[in-house]
């Protein structure tokens, strides 16, 4: 028997937690965290909306006029960026490559088509697509938020039909059933350990 020691790769992760709206990305992602707060990094997005009631500039979402925002274009310093209902998102750069330096697992929380922006750059990030049981599920959540006129709801109904229907494009689907976010996350959890054992890992390059 041969006592060599095997050198098995482990790099950290990007987790791409996207998904419809409603969906409850922003719930799982902060409760990620909480059960492992040493391994891993929240990307805070950067948006030109104006933060809700129970919203925190800097933890939420970094909030920032459409100037400077566009600087931030400009400047490079936006892995992606998309209009969502009308305002601007983007993923600062500069917390990703800190945080997979300080070797910790970074979690972005985007949307559908910000996913599939993150996947074509970085094709060996974990995209996990995040969903209720059923198209009505959603629906009721949405309702729920009371964040929208008529005519919005109407609109966010409409787009998380659309994007429910772009579940193929990512790794792995989890369900995250209504009042229990600890399934999710148990889920999620379980897809992250796994992908630390695979034995095909590369590093992740911005």
């Amino acid at each position: 028997m041969s006592d060599a020691v095997y050198d098995c790769p482990d790099y950290p992760l990007l987790l791409v937690l996207s998904g419809p709206s409603g969906v409850g990305k922003d719930t799982v992602a902060r409760m990620l965290i909480e059960r492992r707060p040493e391994s891993f990094y929240f990307v805070v997005t950067a948006t030109t909306r104006p933060p809700r009631d129970n919203e925190r500039h800097g933890v939420d979402y970094i909030f920032v006029s459409f100037d400077e925002f566009a600087h931030m274009i400009e400047a490079g310093e936006l892995l992606e960026y998309a209009v969502v209902y009308n305002d601007y998102k983007g993923i600062p750069k500069q917390q990703i490559r800190d945080a997979l330096a300080s070797g910790r697992d970074v979690i972005l929380r985007v949307d559908v088509q910000g996913a599939a922006t993150v996947r074509r750059l970085v094709p060996n990030a974990v995209s996990v697509f995040l969903t209720t049981r059923s198209e009505n599920g959603l629906v009721s959540r949405l309702r729920q938020r009371k964040q929208d006129t008529a005519e919005g709801m109407a609109l966010r109904t409409a787009t998380a039909r659309q994007e429910m229907k772009r579940v193929q494009e990512f790794d792995y689907c989890v369900v995250n059933p209504e009042g229990h976010p600890e399934v999710a996350v148990d889920h999620v959890l379980s897809i992250i350990d796994a992908a630390h054992c695979r034995i095909d890992q590369r590093p992740v390059e911005l």
